[in-house]
């Protein structure tokens, strides 16, 4: 998913690559479109929600975020595992440096961070104790928007481990997981079950996804007229109040990754909205950071009153966090606290990888 789902994130934000016979291709142009497409939904999920609960009532930026809900965790899971086809036969070692200890890492950072600006409110509410508990508690339950980077890692060992089973009965099950629409209270559990699917057909159909994008890049024409066919499918369903049944959630899921693997193609081809793929290089960035903005512009405008409609409030918030994020990582950056976006080579145990460069898809 994020930064190059493999790779850290260098001085300047952009993932990096290996060398020898664990060499990496270069970066990917609709790939990082197609990430960026997908951590702006995050955002703008979690702006959209958190200014909804705060106000007492919903805009039209809930209709969006509405709209993109059968599918905005799923494109970002199956694009996570496109690339690892490249680097799952790497030696342990490698593997958990690059898949496991690379996510754990920012975990415990940013849980850290986002513990130190929440842990007053959390103690004027039930004390020091409690807050003391819920950080401990956060090394099995993942705390507030840093799931993803948790369960990450467990998709990785898993599809790993899992190498010698049969691929269709790996997909099967979890395909059935999926459906079963697994609900214990464990993000763990419940993410897992729900998500697993998407991130293993990404790694399984990685040759097919690519494929689609070459079909899509040569014929854009078709590409658009699918494309909102399947708006007009996916919004009448949610509108239905479908698109959570069993099977259903399953559908919506997967039509609606390929619809993001062909926007992100056909914006890459068009060279359209740069900022989009410069967001998805750094989605790493943004996915750590954004919580920081979102929640001050969403205290400041709320408080002031203007924009008095909850819409335009929200669509404000989904851009400050984003903005915001890369500013943080930008002067991180100037005050060379490289450490909270930047992996130091103390917590590495591989050999570190150069910086990769990006190229179009062909």
């Amino acid at each position: 998913m994020l930064a190059r789902n493999d790779a850290p994130v260098s001085r300047d934000g952009t993932a990096v690559t290996g060398v020898g016979r664990f060499a990496m291709a270069p970066r990917v142009d609709w790939v990082d479109y197609a990430k960026g497409i997908c951590i702006v939904m995050v955002v703008m999920m979690h702006s959209t929600l958190g200014v909804g609960l705060a106000a007492g009532h919903e805009g039209f930026m809930h209709l969006v975020v509405a709209f993109a809900k059968p599918f905005r965790m799923p494109d970002f899971f199956l694009i996570s595992g496109l690339f690892l086809a490249r680097v799952i036969d790497r030696d342990w070692r490698t593997y958990a440096d690059r898949k496991v200890v690379h996510f754990a890492y920012f975990y415990l950072l940013w849980l850290t961070i986002q513990f130190a600006v929440k842990a007053p409110s959390f103690a004027a509410e039930a004390g020091w104790a409690h807050v003391g508990e819920q950080y401990l508690l956060a090394f099995i339950e993942p705390f507030g928007t840093l799931w993803f980077i948790y369960l990450l890692p467990i998709f990785f060992v898993v599809t790993k481990l899992t190498r010698g089973a049969p691929p269709w009965l790996i997909l099967v099950a979890a395909a059935a997981l999926e459906t079963l629409h697994v609900t214990t209270g464990w993000t763990v559990i419940d993410e897992f079950a729900a998500r697993f699917v998407y991130f293993y057909a990404g790694y399984l159909f990685a040759n097919a996804v690519f494929a689609l994008s070459d079909r899509v890049r040569g014929n854009p024409r078709a590409a658009l007229a699918g494309l909102a066919l399947w708006a007009v499918v996916n919004g009448a369903i949610v509108h239905a109040g479908a698109s959570q049944w069993p099977l259903v959630s399953l559908v919506l899921g997967f039509a609606g990754a390929i619809a993001v693997v062909a926007t992100g193609t056909l914006l890459a081809r068009a060279h359209r909205l740069d900022w989009l793929r410069y967001c998805g290089e750094h989605s790493l960035v943004i996915y750590l950071a954004f919580f920081l903005p979102m929640a001050a512009a969403r205290t400041a405008l709320l408080k002031v009153g203007v924009p008095a409609d909850i819409g335009m409030v929200s669509l404000l918030v989904t851009i400050a966090g984003v903005t915001g994020a890369l500013m943080i990582w930008w002067a991180a950056r100037a005050a060379r606290l490289d450490f909270l976006f930047t992996r130091p080579a103390r917590f590495w145990i591989a050999p570190a990888k150069p910086r990769q460069v990006l190229q179009a898809a062909h």
